[in-house]
């Protein structure tokens, strides 16, 4: 009976040495975890890698992408000054003419009545653009005979959508690519802002001329138009990349000289693919993280990669 109590005795001691022994090794792990988290944002410890980028002065455009078409400057269309029957066409497409020049006849002639020839003037010099009827079509008074232009000098005609209308300013300055002429640009200058929106496109018509005239542009191509709505410089800017968007904020991480990264809210500017201007929350020479940003909290220590 002793010797059985005996060996209960040290069987409780036993297991009581041993629960012991666990929640000590517990203990010292958890600690030992709190510890390095501690020393994490404090400096020591593990980093995570991030790329860094100053604020800098800079320059930023805000911009419209359009589509054009090349027209001639001075592009008229001639009418018959009466209703007829076409009977006579003396230039094509492509033909010199000079102002005054007769272009075609018509035949005003009805039934059982016979009456002169009535010619078609040109009231331009310029190219023949278009000849849109054939010997022997009737016309009327609105009908185009033909379409005349000065292709000596070129404009762009585009249309603009009704939110970018506040912005388009005369001399504002677009650059112009054409798909006839890979990879090279050309610059314009808005000369001409209809003082109306279209009712049906609501869009705005403007003209641009070509500061870079080039014989390889002609009437009738097509361009893909790059406006430039909006223009700051002298300010302070940073990559696009690095601004975080969270619950309706814009935030980014600045880094210290002691490589902690700390959390910043900043109020935004203008913007485009690659930079955005800051109004505040940063200053200049401050260095933000422009890659990694999504992997660090306020606080972390940082390891700054090339």
């Amino acid at each position: 009976m002793k010797k059985n109590r005996i060996v209960t005795i040290v069987i409780i001691s036993l297991i009581v040495l041993f629960v012991t022994l666990i929640t000590l090794n517990w203990l010292e792990i958890e600690i030992g975890n709190s510890d390095d988290q501690t020393q994490g944002g404090r400096g020591g410890g593990r980093s995570t890698a991030v790329r860094i980028t100053p604020v800098e002065p800079g320059a930023i455009e805000r911009s419209v992408v359009l589509n054009g078409e090349i027209l001639a400057h001075n592009q008229v269309t001639i009418f018959p000054a009466m209703n007829g029957r076409l009977v006579e066409m003396r230039f094509g497409i492509g033909s010199r003419v000079n102002r005054g020049d007769i272009v075609a006849m018509i035949d005003p002639s009805r039934p059982g009545e016979v009456f002169y020839h009535s010619p078609v003037v040109s009231t331009i010099s310029g190219t023949v653009l278009s000849t849109p009827f054939s010997i022997g079509d009737t016309l009327t008074t609105q009908s185009a005979v033909y379409v005349v232009g000065d292709l000596s000098s070129l404009i762009v005609e585009t249309h603009v959508p009704e939110r970018f209308v506040a912005s388009v300013t005369l001399g504002m300055r677009a650059v112009l690519r054409f798909e006839a002429i890979g990879g090279e640009t050309f610059y314009t200058q808005v000369t001409e802002i209809s003082p109306v929106l279209d009712p049906v496109s609501r869009t705005l018509r403007i003209r641009l001329r070509f500061l870079n005239p080039d014989p390889r542009i002609r009437a009738g191509m097509f361009a893909t138009i790059n406006l430039v709505t909006d223009r700051r410089v002298d300010i302070p800017v940073i990559p696009r990349t690095s601004v975080i968007s969270t619950y309706g904020s814009w935030i980014v991480f600045v880094v210290d000289e002691n490589n902690i990264a700390h959390r910043r809210e900043i109020t935004m500017g203008i913007d485009n693919e690659e930079l955005v201007e800051v109004l505040s929350g940063v200053s200049l020479g401050e260095n933000v993280v422009s890659a990694g940003q999504n992997f660090i909290s306020d606080g972390d220590l940082v390891r700054i990669v090339d």
